[in-house]
């Protein structure tokens, strides 16, 4: 992917274009460039990428793009994350992105009530951005159904393995649709157990980056700030 293009040359939807500018974004960032032209044809997609080098709209926009034309009113699209910071940021991202469309998102994890989630799956939203704990919780109920799922998102797939969300994966994918959908799938490594649970949901997929070692995003400064339990809500 060269530095010429620009999201433009990657023919995206025009209402998408029309959100990227508003936001400042003229050209995809390398994962960004990489991963969109295979997964606008619809092939599944392996990629090593690290939080901060763009990896949300990588997946996001060609999904956005697809929706465009789907029937509405059903989710067809799930992003699997492993905290509720990261799927709400996720949504957030969706929102930006996605102001001059049609297309609704929500963000399903623990800590919250449950009512506002129910009302997302009972109304089809486009996209639903979950935690695993939480999406099981709700697929305990009648209503929370994904039968018309088109698109399957795995969002930092070793961070999820790390927290110990592997057997809850399983037993998610065992409540989705068997029939045809596309699978993207991140992670920042390839540990054997992640490896092989990509090798089981993809299918001949587009791989990227794959012998990048891990190591953070450039130009990413990273910090941490310990905080006793009391102070973490504020």
């Amino acid at each position: 992917m060269t530095a010429s293009h620009t999201f433009t040359s990657l023919q995206l939807h025009p209402s998408l274009l029309q959100g990227l500018k508003d936001l400042g974004f003229a050209r995809p960032t390398p994962i960004q460039g990489e991963s969109i032209p295979p997964a606008l044809e619809g092939r599944d997609l392996l990629a090593c990428a690290m939080t901060g080098s763009g990896k949300t709209y990588a997946f996001l926009l060609p999904i956005l793009h697809h929706l465009m034309t789907r029937p509405r009113g059903k989710t067809r699209a799930l992003v699997l994350t492993p905290t509720r910071e990261l799927a709400a940021q996720i949504v957030q991202s969706f929102n930006d992105v996605a102001t001059h469309t049609p297309l609704t998102g929500a963000a399903v994890f623990g800590g919250v009530g449950m009512g506002p989630q129910e009302h997302a799956f009972r109304s089809g939203v486009d996209v639903m951005v979950a935690t695993p704990g939480r999406l099981l919780d709700h697929f305990r109920q009648p209503y929370a159904k994904l039968d018309a799922l088109e698109f399957l998102v795995l969002d930092e797939a070793d961070r999820m393995l790390d927290m110990g969300f592997l057997p809850e994966i399983k037993r998610i994918l065992r409540h989705l649709p068997t029939t045809k959908r596309q699978t993207l799938f991140f992670s920042a490594t390839m540990p054997p157990p992640i490896a092989a649970l990509a090798q089981e949901m993809l299918n001949k997929p587009a791989t990227l980056n794959l012998q990048r070692q891990a190591a953070p995003a450039k130009g990413i400064t990273q910090a941490v700030y310990p905080v006793s339990q009391d102070l973490k809500s504020a």
